[in-house]
C-alpha cells in the first residue's frame, strides 16, 4: 500500500481535476451533463437538519487512541496510519497482494452494446476464482471501472435478483466491470472466504474479503482499456458489506457505493450481523449457532473484543477521505446513521474537502430502481472522464 502522504497528494490531484460544479462530463445512457447529475445526486450530501453536527456517542476519528487531537492534515496522515495498524492488528495482517494479475478469459459473448467474458483469476495466494467481466464495445481510451460484489457472480450481471444487476447496468452507461462472488462458501451458507485454511483462519474473513477485493483491483488495473485511477466498488447487503471492508481498506479505490450493509455495529438488527463467524466473528468450529447475540449464544472471535473496546465501523469510513462513498440505506442504515457519517465529513473538512460522504434511505432493505439510480449517478459523476471539467 502507497505511503500515505504520496496517497494523499495523487487522490487530491485527482478530486480537484474531477472537481464538483463545472460542465462536461455525459451520463452514458441519459446523454446529461455533469451540471445534471449533479444536480441530481446533490441532495444526497445534504445532512437533515435533525442530524446536522450530531456526532452521536461515536468516538472521534479525530482523536488519536492516546486522547490528542487531530489539528491538521499531516497529523491526520499519522492518525490514518494508526487506525489502519489497530484494525489489521484485530483483523489479521494480509497475504502480500497479487499484482502480477494474469487474466483468463473461459468464454466470451456479446450482450447489448458490451462482451461479457466469463473470466478466472487468482484472488487468494492458494486460491483462483470464476467472476465475469463485462467491456463496453462503443468506448474509446481508457474507461472507468467499477468491481461488483455478491454472494455469487451471475446476479451483478443480469441473471440473478432484480434490482442487485449493479454491473449489468453500469456495462450500458459505458463502464468496464468485474463481478465476483463467493459462490463455494455461499453454497456452505459460510458466505466469505478463509486463508490459509477455514480451520485456521489467519485474517477475519471480513478483512480478508476485502483482500480479494483489492487482488480485483489489480485484475482490473492491469487492462490497457481501464483507467486504474478511476476504479470504484459497489455492493447489496452481503456485498455491501464486502464492498465498505475493501474500499476502506484498500486506498487504490477511487470511490465506492455501498447498499445497507449496516455502516456500524447494532447488536439489535439482524443485518448487521457482524458477530457471525463468516465475518468478524471468526472461530474454530464448531461455530456458535447462526442469529442473534444472546448470553445463550454469545459472540467469539474479535467482535465482542471490539465491542468492549469501544470500536466502531465509523473509523473505517474516515479512512476513505478524501474519496467519495456512498451509503445506500435500506432498514439497517437509517437516516440516523448521520450520526456516524457526521465523523467522516469532518475528517474530509479538516483535509479541505466538501461534499464525499452521501447517503440515500428508502424503507426497506431491498433496492429500488431509484436508489440503484442515485449509486449509477454517484459512479458517473465521480468517474467518467470529464475533461470540460474546471
Amino acid at each position: 500500500m502507497m505511503k500515505s502522504g504520496v496517497r494523499m497528494k495523487r487522490l487530491s490531484g485527482v478530486l480537484l481535476l474531477w472537481g464538483l460544479f463545472a460542465g462536461g462530463i455525459q451520463g452514458q445512457e441519459a446523454g446529461k451533463s455533469a451540471e445534471e447529475i449533479w444536480k441530481y445526486i446533490a441532495p444526497d450530501f445534504v445532512v437533515p437538519k435533525e442530524y446536522a453536527g450530531d456526532y452521536g456517542d461515536f468516538r472521534s476519528p479525530l482523536k488519536f487512541y492516546d486522547g490528542a487531537r487531530v489539528k491538521t492534515a499531516k497529523d491526520w496522515e499519522q492518525r490514518r496510519r494508526e487506525i489502519l495498524k489497530h484494525w489489521q492488528g484485530m483483523m489479521g495482517q494480509w497475504p502480500p497482494l497479487i499484482t502480477d494479475q494474469k487474466l483468463e478469459i473461459v468464454s466470451s459473448e456479446k450482450r447489448e452494446n458490451f462482451i461479457e467474458h466469463k473470466i478466472r483469476f487468482r484472488w487468494l495466494p492458494n486460491e483462483s476464482t470464476d467472476g465475469y467481466l463485462l467491456v463496453p464495445q462503443d468506448s474509446k481510451g481508457k474507461m472507468p471501472a467499477v468491481i461488483t460484489v455478491y454472494y455469487e457472480p451471475e446476479t451483478a450481471i443480469g441473471k440473478g435478483n432484480e434490482l442487485r444487476d449493479f454491473a449489468y447496468q453500469l456495462a450500458k452507461r459505458g463502464f468496464v466491470t468485474l463481478s465476483i462472488g463467493t459462490t463455494a462458501t455461499t453454497k456452505a451458507r459460510e458466505y466469505a472466504l478463509y486463508w490459509p485454511s477455514i480451520g485456521d483462519a489467519k485474517v477475519q474473513p471480513m478483512s480478508l474479503l476485502g483482500y480479494a477485493a483489492a487482488n480485483a483491483w489489480h485484475v482490473l488495473a492491469n487492462r490497457p482499456d481501464v483507467d486504474a485511477e478511476r476504479i470504484g466498488i459497489v455492493g447489496h447487503s452481503y456485498g455491501g458489506k464486502w464492498a465498505m471492508f475493501a474500499a476502506c481498506l484498500y486506498d487504490k479505490f477511487a470511490c465506492a457505493a455501498w447498499s445497507d450493509p449496516g455502516i456500524v455495529f447494532s447488536d439489535t438488527h439482524g443485518g448487521t450481523n457482524y458477530w457471525e463467524p463468516w465475518y468478524l466473528g471468526y472461530h474454530p468450529k464448531p461455530w456458535r449457532k447462526r442469529g442473534m447475540v444472546t448470553e445463550d449464544n454469545p459472540a467469539f472471535g474479535i467482535y465482542a473484543k471490539l465491542r468492549e473496546q469501544d470500536d466502531d465501523l465509523h473509523d473505517l469510513h474516515a479512512l476513505m477521505a478524501p474519496r467519495p462513498f456512498l451509503v445506500s440505506g435500506g432498514d439497517a442504515d437509517p437516516p440516523k446513521q448521520w450520526r456516524a457519517l457526521n465523523h467522516s465529513i469532518a475528517v474530509n473538512e479538516l483535509l479541505g474537502f466538501k461534499n464525499r460522504v452521501a447517503m440515500t434511505n428508502r424503507p426497506k432493505h431491498d433496492p429500488t430502481e431509484e436508489s440503484n439510480e442515485h449509486i449509477y449517478q454517484f459512479f458517473e459523476y465521480f468517474l467518467m472522464e470529464n475533461e470540460g471539467k474546471k
